[in-house]
C-alpha cells in the first residue's frame, strides 16, 4: 500500500451453516446391485513381458453375468452361451480341474458337483468361493467370476503364465533353489498366509503343488478348499519391539485364535505332528507346512518321507530334520540362520513352535530374513522368471497336458443355472449348491465400458 493512500474499511461475512446432508437407508433391495471391489489383477508390473509396454489388465465375465435382472420369459429367449475349451492343466485334479482356458486365456477352476456330493466336499467349495471373492493380496490368485451350472462349479480366475510352481521346482538343476531363492518365495508365502490369518482363515494345505507362478515369477496362492475360517475373525493385536529403534508389529495369531479343529487334513508329507496324533490343531499347522516347504526348495525334498504312509508319519513324529549339503549344482552347506529357521518351524510342540506367540511377526522377525524388506518383495525380481515367447504364454513349460477326455466343457449342453429377480432358481429347488452365488468381482482400473463389452457373448 502507497503512503498517502485511503483505507478502505474490510468486512467479513461468515456464510451461514450448511445442514447436514440427510442420510436414508434403501429399502428397495429387488434389483441386484454392482459393487465394484478393491482387489486389483495387476500388482505386478508386465511392461517387460509385453513389447507395448502396458500393462495387462484382463477382464472377463461369466456367461450368465448379463442374464441375472433377466425375467424367465427373457431367459428362455437367450440360450447361447459359450463353451471352455481346456488346452493345458494348470493344477493337479483331484474333485476338480484347473486348466487354462481358451476363453480370454483365464484360468478356470471346475468341479465336479457329482464327486463332490459322493466326497461330501460341498462346504470346501462354498469356502473356497468366500476367500478368493474376499481375498485381496498380491500373492493369492486373483477371482474373477464364479458360477454354477447343472453339473459343475466353475472359478474362472486369473492365468498364472509361469505354471505350477512344483514343476518348476522338479525342472531346476537339483530339484531346488539357493538358499537366497528359497528366502525370497519363503518370504512371498509367509506374507500371503499372514494375510489369510488376518482374515481368520487357516490355510492348512501348504506345498509346491497350490503355489503358482505368475508370469512376473511372483508366487500366487491357489486351492483353499482346505482352508477353514474363524466367523467373524478375531481382532489383530499390535506386538511391541523390544528394541526402542523397531516398530511395533502385527499380531495375526489373535485373528484366529479361537479357532481350533480336529479334521484329519493336509498333503501326508507336510502334515503336522498334532493332525497326525488327532489332539485338534490350530494356525500353527501353517508354519510347519512352510518349514517343509523351505527345506523342500533347498533340497528338493522334504525332511520326512518315508517308504511308505506310516513310516512318514513315524518320522515326523520321533525325527529331526538333518541338514547335509545342498544337492548340485549348489553343493553348500545351509547357513546357521537357514538351519535355525527350519528347526524352530519344524518344532514337534505347536505352542513352542515359531509362529505360535504372535504369527507371521515372529517368523518374519527371525535373522533368516533380515535382508528381506517384505513391504518391497513384489517389487524384487524374482528368481525363477518364466521364460515365454508368445503373448498369451501359451508356450509356457510348467504345466501338464490335458487327458482327452477333460479336453472342454460345453455349458450349452450344460446349462447355466441363473438366478432370478423372485429368488427362484433355473433348476430344481433341491439344490445343496445354492450358496454358490454367481459373482463376478470387478478391479481397480477396469471401466464399465470395457466391462460391458466382455459381458457380452456371441
Amino acid at each position: 500500500m502507497f503512503h498517502g493512500e485511503p483505507t478502505l474499511p474490510t468486512t467479513s461475512t461468515t456464510p451461514p451453516p450448511q445442514a447436514p446432508p440427510s442420510f436414508t437407508v434403501p429399502n428397495d433391495f429387488t434389483e441386484p446391485k454392482v459393487q465394484k471391489g478393491f482387489k486389483s489383477n495387476s500388482w505386478f508390473s508386465t511392461a517387460s513381458f509385453h513389447p507395448n509396454n502396458k500393462t495387462v489388465r484382463r477382464v472377463v465375465s461369466a456367461p450368465n453375468a448379463n442374464l441375472l435382472n433377466m425375467t424367465k420369459s427373457q431367459q428362455q429367449q437367450q440360450q447361447q452361451h459359450p463353451s471352455f475349451h481346456s488346452l493345458k492343466l494348470q493344477t493337479a485334479p483331484s474333485i476338480a480341474e484347473s486348466s487354462i482356458s481358451s476363453n480370454s486365456n483365464s484360468s478356470s477352476s471346475v468341479l465336479c458337483k457329482r464327486e463332490m456330493i459322493k466326497r461330501n466336499k460341498i462346504k470346501r467349495a462354498l469356502a473356497e468361493q468366500e476367500i478368493l471373492s474376499t481375498a485381496n493380496h498380491p500373492f493369492i490368485v486373483t477371482l474373477y467370476h464364479s458360477f454354477q451350472s447343472q453339473d459343475y462349479l466353475y472359478f474362472v480366475m486369473e492365468y498364472c503364465m509361469g505354471g505350477e510352481f512344483f514343476r518348476a521346482l522338479q525342472l531346476r538343476p537339483g530339484k531346488c533353489l539357493s538358499e537366497e531363492g528359497a528366502k525370497f518365495y519363503a518370504a512371498e508365502v509367509t506374507a500371503a498366509l499372514e494375510y489369510l490369518h488376518l482374515q481368520g482363515h487357516i490355510y492348512r494345505d501348504l506345498k509346491p503343488e497350490n503355489i503358482l507362478l505368475h508370469q512376473s515369477g511372483h508366487i500366487m496362492l491357489t486351492d483353499f478348499d482346505l482352508s477353514k475360517g474363524s466367523h467373524p475373525p478375531g481382532k489383530p493385536c499390535v506386538v511391541k519391539s523390544s528394541s526402542p529403534y523397531m516398530p511395533p508389529s502385527i499380531d495375526t495369531r489373535s485373528c484366529v485364535s479361537n479357532l481350533r479343529t480336529n479334521s484329519f487334513v493336509g498333503t501326508e508329507e507336510y502334515i503336522a505332528p498334532e493332525v497326525i496324533k488327532g489332539c485338534g490343531h490350530t494356525s500353527t499347522v501353517d508354519w510347519w507346512t512352510l518349514g517343509i516347504l523351505i527345506f523342500e526348495m533347498l533340497y528338493g525334498t522334504t525332511p520326512f518321507k518315508g517308504n511308505n504312509r506310516n513310516e512318514t508319519f513315524s518320522r515326523i513324529l520321533h525325527y529331526e530334520p538333518l541338514f547335509a549339503e545342498q544337492p548340485a549344482p549348489y553343493k553348500t552347506s545351509l547357513t546357521n540362520h537357514g538351519k535355525s529357521l527350519i528347526r524352530k518351524l519344524l518344532h514337534k510342540d505347536e505352542h513352542k513352535r515359531l509362529g505360535s506367540r504372535a504369527g507371521a511377526s515372529d517368523v518374519k522377525a527371525h535373522p533368516f530374513f533380515k535382508n528381506i524388506n517384505f513391504a518391497l518383495l513384489r517389487h524384487c525380481v524374482p528368481p525363477i522368471v518364466p521364460l515365454l515367447q508368445k503373448p498369451n504364454g501359451i508356450d509356457a513349460i510348467n504345466f501338464r497336458k490335458m487327458p482327452p477326455e477333460s479336453m472342454s466343457l460345453d455349458l450349452e449342453q450344460d446349462s447355466v443355472m441363473i438366478t432370478f429377480r423372485d429368488g427362484s432358481n433355473s433348476s430344481s429347488s433341491n439344490n445343496p449348491f445354492d450358496k454358490f452365488n454367481s459373482i463376478t468381482v470387478y478391479h481397480d482400473g477396469d471401466s464399465d465400458s470395457e466391462m460391458d463389452s466382455n459381458s457380452t457373448f456371441a
